[in-house]
């Protein structure tokens, strides 16, 4: 966004940079980012003239970019549009847990857990998010924020989930200016869900299947002028065993599926095109096989 940001909508500015980041690598994640600040931004303060001007401005904008990605279906369908953010979100944020159980700390994979809390905001512009993204977006927030500190102090972080009682993360966290500042008043959409007591030991957190670096991360390598980040090399996939019983899959008698049993088809297809966008091979195996059993029997 050329114009400058006004003070009251500061809460949406990592939101629009990582839009801006993703303009020509992945215009979908641009719209979404884009449109998650502006409905926040209305919230926030649609009043006053500065603000007013420059939510106007972000409206054309969108309105321009979903016009040239009208033939997108992950614009014009908001179930594809779900599994492409929820997917794109949930890569980074594996990426990043990968690096931080091996050890390896730095600021790539600092920034790749606070983008991956930011993408997991961005999916509430299709509803309430889900318990499971719920706890992912404060884990990789919360992460985020705790090894930077350490790096900064001079500490070693603890790898992996641990406890988080006494912690407390920024949401004004500033991953690529290497920065961070406690905020003025905490923000409404990063509290827990049952309020300030909210257990936040993530111990047994639930990692999604395949908790491993992705063949190839979503993740963009930012441009630093600090110490230079170990290679990461990609990790083999583990390909899940494929049914035999549906490899010649036809339908079993008289199966009356509903317009529901066809929508959860669709979307467990739709998953699985989603995530061959990013090699994902297990997970699309999954889903495709979710959806024939589906169709053919009736039942999940």
């Amino acid at each position: 966004m050329a114009a400058a940001l006004p003070p009251q909508l500061k809460q949406i500015q990592h939101h629009l940079r990582t839009g801006q980041e993703h303009e020509k690598r992945d215009p979908v994640v641009a719209y979404y980012c884009r449109l998650y600040a502006m409905q926040t931004g209305m919230k926030l303060d649609s009043k006053t003239p500065e603000c007013r001007k420059f939510l106007v401005k972000l409206m054309d904008q969108l309105e321009t970019m979903k016009k040239e990605l009208g033939d997108n279906e992950s614009i014009s369908q908001e179930l594809v549009g779900h599994a492409h953010i929820e997917n794109y979100a949930l890569k980074m944020f594996l990426y990043a847990d990968n690096e931080d159980r091996s050890g390896r700390f730095h600021k790539n994979m600092i920034k790749s857990f606070y983008t991956a809390s930011l993408l997991l905001d961005v999916l509430s512009v299709f509803g309430e998010l889900s318990e499971e993204n719920f706890q992912h977006r404060k884990y990789a927030k919360w992460k985020a924020t705790y090894i930077h500190n350490c790096l900064k102090n001079g500490e070693v972080p603890q790898s992996g989930p641990i406890g988080m009682e006494g912690e407390e993360y920024d949401d004004e966290y500033d991953v690529e200016h290497g920065a961070a500042s406690q905020p003025s008043q905490p923000s409404p959409h990063v509290l827990p869900r049952d309020g300030p007591g909210a257990n936040t030991n993530f111990s047994n957190i639930q990692i999604p299947p395949g908790a491993h670096a992705p063949a190839n991360t979503p993740a963009e390598v930012p441009h630093f002028t600090g110490e230079p980040c170990n290679p990461v090399q990609p990790v083999p996939q583990n390909i899940p065993v494929v049914d035999p019983s549906l490899l010649n899959a036809s339908q079993q008698g008289e199966v009356r599926l509903t317009p529901e049993d066809y929508t959860r088809a669709q979307k467990y297809c739709k998953y699985a095109g989603s995530a061959l966008q990013y090699e994902d091979v297990g997970e699309a195996i999954q889903n495709l096989q979710k959806a024939l059993k589906l169709l053919t029997t009736g039942r999940e």
